[in-house]
């Protein structure tokens, strides 16, 4: 199973499904180009070759065809990987996906968005997480100690200029335009959808 993550993550944040997985799966959590360890290539980071890239991965590190699971920004590029590569999945998991139809994200959560964006502190930081999950304060408490290493993470990625330059490429690309409905149409591989009634960011009626 290859899990993508969303904008402004990193493959480690899989870390809280990855023991359960690993007893049924061999895992592939990579960070997408421009996040966590991976460094923006050479030239422009457009939609080609971000799927060439996917390509490439699946290619180097799966024997035999995966099931392919993103989450947001990972979702749209999972779906539009899917549309035109059928024969190297055997299926698809699409989690509070962008790409399915227009994102408007909620005020609420926009609002908090931009203001991390442009000056990424602790203060905005926690103000914008706190519209990303129903119950911050119970995930945070949940990860006790792990949870400043990943927030200090967070932090220091978001003040790069490879950040900027990545969401910059990316969002446009497959945050916030749709996935044409022929596209769609072409992915034959099993799929599910799962998606929160309450997501501000990617509102349930995309996903309906």
């Amino acid at each position: 199973i290859v899990l993508l993550h969303g904008p402004g993550e990193f493959a480690a944040l899989w870390a809280r499904v990855i023991p359960d997985l690993v007893k049924t799966h061999r895992v592939v959590a990579p960070d997408l180009p421009g996040h966590g360890a991976s460094g923006l290539p050479d030239g422009r980071l457009d939609g080609d070759r971000v799927l060439m890239w996917l390509r490439e991965l699946i290619e180097r590190t799966c024997p035999s065809p995966p099931a392919l699971l993103g989450h947001l920004l990972g979702g749209a590029i999972a779906a539009r990987f899917a549309s035109d590569h059928n024969d190297r999945l055997s299926e698809l998991v699409l989690v509070d996906t962008f790409g399915l139809g227009w994102n408007r994200p909620a005020l609420r959560f926009a609002l908090p968005l931009v203001a991390y964006i442009a000056h990424p502190t602790e203060r905005t930081r926690d103000r914008f997480l706190a519209q990303c999950f129903s119950d911050f304060d119970g995930l945070r408490d949940e990860l006790g100690e792990r949870f400043e290493p990943f927030g200090d993470y967070s932090l220091a990625w978001a003040r790069t200029k490879t950040a900027k330059a990545a969401l910059r490429s990316l969002m446009p690309e497959f945050g916030t335009r749709a996935i044409p409905q022929a596209d769609l149409a072409r992915i034959e591989v099993p799929t599910t959808l799962i998606h929160g009634r309450h997501d501000l960011q990617t509102r349930l009626s995309v996903a309906e």
